[in-house]
């Protein structure tokens, strides 16, 4: 092939894989779409390339979804900004299909190459485009048309801007609801670029049409609507016309469009103002976490600390608690687990007093939960409702029902409560933790599930760390060296953790005389996995011990180790050596 042939051989091998039968060729060719249009140059990007993609008409969606991400950042290819519009065409093309993901991919490339195009470019290309997708004969054209009105509008001359305003509001009382949900979704987008006089007449008009859609997936997303008007509006004109609607929308006979109400509340709370939300949004709430649907009462009780915090502690004592009272037994366990991981943000809200008398007798009986996750949110945010009441009040109300989840028949319930220990440990005081929790501590070195035993070996090193290494020596190691004999190979592997993670907080002296036997003892064992375990631990303990003992102690053991019949025991035993050797080396 000549020279002069060259640049026309990616370009052939392109067409012909795109037209190939095999979707791999077709999808491996779009994807070096970038690739191909370095090689063809800018001129013949835009005179050869793009036309052909317009003219593609491949019917895989993973093949178009590929072309429509590639064409959104295909601007350098086709010679910068200047001729962005070339990349148009395609785009439309695509944005018209009927798999959602292609159109959504198409119209978010529509907008990053709007965002980068010259004023007078998008005047003569980019808004013709958003009208003729506006007007298409084929929904999914006017459903793609609805995310692009907020680019083409910003830049649009006085006369363009209110055809635009007059197309959104058309396609807001389109025939088909897909239409009419993607203008509804996109309506906070488009009123964040027009200006304040519009916003309140066309805006609002055409919102209101939304709100009293027939179709509740439409009303649903007219909600998302208020909380970004909400935004853009003045206090006093989002009580005049924000409010009535969400309060309308609380009592909507949808469940979907009140659970949407509960999750948006909060941001309508800050852009009404504190007044309208004590006298009308608040009783709204209330509505909402008595709902007879359980999804809409989770949302809502997602939200109480939020609505909580912007509410005078009166108020909540008065309205609030009693709902949060029913809804800590509600009959559904996925309310109370919503419950369970917010209620604790109370207690600095109410105050010391109200959450000893209000609070603590919830967080109780959350506590005592049959429903593992609901006790696990609470236990996760102990330390909230520690700062506002103090760990006495919460040692003598709370610890009893803690001793009682470190048994807790699922582990995870478990895990989350030897998380906790050190928190604790470091609150509680050294007293109170060898009187109640020390026992609870070497236990979990002995539970049947995996990662218990792990996160009990590091509780240790956190609660040596915290109290101390005499503490440590008094407490804690006589009954780690204890359980080395277990009769389960398992717990032995699990005290070996615990030697390697407490020696460096215990001290060279220490662990020479006190840990290090018990594991040159260990690597006798019969057992291959505690021998190979062995000479992880004796590697970890090379940094702590002087050079003397690792050349008299730890390298017999490893050496002896290193020519074991078990593949595994050599292997570790020579990367441990190996090490020794390397530190040895660099000191």
């Amino acid at each position: 092939m000549s020279m002069v042939d060259e640049p026309l051989y990616p370009i052939a091998v392109l067409i012909d894989e795109l037209k190939n039968d095999d979707i791999q060729l077709r999808l491996n060719s779009i994807r070096k779409l970038s690739t191909i249009a370095g090689a063809l140059g800018q001129e013949r990007t835009r005179k050869e390339l793009i036309p052909f993609l317009s003219e593609n008409n491949d019917d895989d969606d993973e093949v178009l979804l590929t072309m429509a991400e590639e064409l959104g950042v295909f601007i350098p290819y086709v010679g910068g900004v200047e001729h962005a519009h070339v990349l148009l065409p395609p785009l439309e093309t695509l944005c018209t299909v009927e798999e959602t993901c292609v159109r959504d991919k198409a119209v978010e490339s529509l907008r990053r190459i709007g965002s980068q195009m010259r004023e007078t470019d998008l005047v003569d290309w980019y808004i013709p485009l958003v009208k003729r997708l506006a007007a298409g004969e084929w929904f999914t054209a006017r459903v793609s048309a609805c995310g692009l009105f907020h680019i083409a509008y910003s830049s649009a001359p006085d006369i363009l801007k209110t055809e635009l305003l007059s197309l959104y509001s058309q396609l807001c009382q389109d025939d088909m609801p897909m239409v009419r949900r993607s203008a509804a979704s996109n309506l906070g987008k488009f009123a964040a670029t027009i200006e304040p006089a519009h916003l309140k007449t066309d805006i609002l008009s055409i919102f209101e049409d939304l709100t009293q859609d027939d179709q509740d997936s439409v009303r649903l997303l007219a909600v998302e609507g208020c909380a970004a008007l909400g935004k853009l509006l003045e206090p006093q004109d989002c009580v005049a016309y924000i409010l009535p609607v969400i309060v309308n929308f609380s009592q909507d006979k949808s469940w979907r469009v009140r659970y949407m109400v509960a999750n948006q509340l909060y941001e309508i709370c800050e852009a009404v103002g504190p007044e309208p939300t004590r006298t009308d949004l608040l009783p709204a709430y209330v509505r909402l976490l008595r709902d007879n649907e359980a999804e809409v009462r989770i949302a809502a009780a997602g939200k109480v600390t939020k609505l909580g915090s912007i509410l005078n502690p009166e108020l909540v004592i008065q309205h609030i608690l009693p709902c949060v009272k029913e809804l800590s037994s509600d009959s559904s366990q996925h309310v109370r687990s919503a419950l369970a991981s917010v209620i604790m943000g109370l207690a600095p809200v109410l105050g010391k007093d109200a959450t000893i008398e209000q609070l603590l007798p919830i967080f109780l009986s959350l506590l005592k939960d049959e429903f593992p996750d609901v006790r696990l949110n609470i236990i996760s945010k102990l330390d909230q409702v520690n700062l506002v009441i103090g760990i006495d009040l919460l040692s003598q109300s709370l610890l009893p029902a803690i001793v009682e989840l470190a048994e807790d028949r699922h582990w995870r319930v478990r895990l989350a409560i030897i998380e906790y220990i050190p928190l604790l440990a470091s609150q509680l005081g050294v007293g109170f933790f060898d009187e109640k929790l020390g026992a609870l501590c070497m236990q979990w070195l002995q539970d049947k599930v995996y990662s218990i035993r792990e996160a009990a070996a590091i509780n240790l090193k956190r609660v040596a760390e915290e109290f101390g290494p005499e503490w440590a020596m008094q407490h804690i190691i006589p009954q780690v060296l204890e359980m080395i004999n277990n009769p389960h190979y398992l717990y032995r592997m699990t005290i070996l953790r615990a030697i390697s993670l407490l020696a460096p907080v215990m001290g060279s002296e220490i662990t020479c005389s006190k840990l290090l036997p018990p594991v040159i003892n260990a690597s006798k064992d019969r057992v291959p996995n505690i021998k190979f375990n062995t000479a992880k631990v004796l590697q970890s303990l090379v940094p702590v011990v002087d050079q003397s003992v690792v050349e008299n102690s730890i390298r017999p053991s490893l050496v002896e180790l290193s020519e074991d019949p078990d593949v595994d025991v050599r292997f570790f035993a020579n990367q441990a050596l190996q090490a020794i050797d390397n530190i040895m080396m660099s000191s």
